[in-house]
């Protein structure tokens, strides 16, 4: 799937945080019906590369092209689903009220949800499961349904590209296997899906395809082409060849 197929391209990218570099010369595309799992250490730059992406991280070099056009904030077409510790959840707000902020962006600030605005957020929280709890305050939640509403949040778009920051943190095994299927399904319909994990085997499992990064992509390609190459892993985490990382590799090959 290459051209006409391709719906996330990020050419040469350096990203500066803070007077660093955090990203330097990132290459990566995302295809259309695409499962992408983003692996690295932590301050590899995952959650940076998202948001320059979303068009919220000025780059220095390079750039970000979305169905075709430089990324930019706001665009309809790309949910988002950051991290759960980046909502505020001791807002009194319902589940379903939730949902609907992530529709604020292509309504505006000033204009209420139409009817074909709530039927999308009906329409989201029924793919996570979560329609029985549309009138619960957020703040009751468990941290698996917090997980869902944020998902449904970025679903209400229904966009075209799913961008997901750490989705199976935290959560019990039947939410992992929940929203695992759902990421699946969501890419078998035609839609792109990049999430950056910290679930290695969940990722060699699920995903379509994997890139490894840190500051820069060390390395792309299917699951088990990555997985028979244990050094590609050891350059991105900067561990050594006997590293328990490295033997849960050899296992998993």
């Amino acid at each position: 799937m290459t051209g006409a197929d391709t719906a996330l391209r990020v050419e040469h990218v350096a990203v500066d945080l803070g007077g660093r570099r955090v990203l330097c010369e990132v290459d990566l595309t995302a295809e259309r019906g695409e499962l992408l799992a983003l692996i690295g250490p932590n301050g590899a730059g995952k959650t940076t590369l998202l948001r320059t992406i979303l068009g919220l991280q000025r780059t220095v070099t390079g750039r970000v092209l979305v169905d075709g056009r430089p990324a930019r904030p706001g665009r309809a077409a790309i949910g988002y689903v950051p991290q759960r510790h980046e909502f505020a959840w001791d807002f009194p707000i319902s589940v379903a009220n939730v949902v609907a902020t992530g529709l604020t962006g292509m309504l505006g600030f000033f204009r209420r949800p139409s009817a074909a605005s709530w039927e999308a957020v009906a329409d989201a929280l029924d793919r996570v499961r979560m329609t029985h709890l549309a009138d619960r305050p957020i703040g009751q939640l468990s941290g698996g349904q917090r997980q869902r509403v944020l998902v449904a949040r970025a679903l209400a778009l229904r966009p075209t590209a799913l961008l997901l920051d750490e989705p199976f943190t935290g959560l019990d095994m039947p939410t992992k296997e929940l929203l695992g299927s759902l990421f699946a399904e969501l890419a078998h319909e035609g839609r792109t899906v990049l999430m950056t994990t910290h679930d290695l085997l969940g990722a060699i499992d699920g995903a379509d395809r994997i890139a490894l990064l840190n500051r820069t992509v060390i390395a792309t390609g299917a699951p088990a082409q990555l997985v028979a190459d244990p050094a590609l892993w050891a350059t991105t985490f900067g561990v050594g060849e006997d590293s328990a990382l490295i033997r849960m590799l050899r296992a998993a090959a």
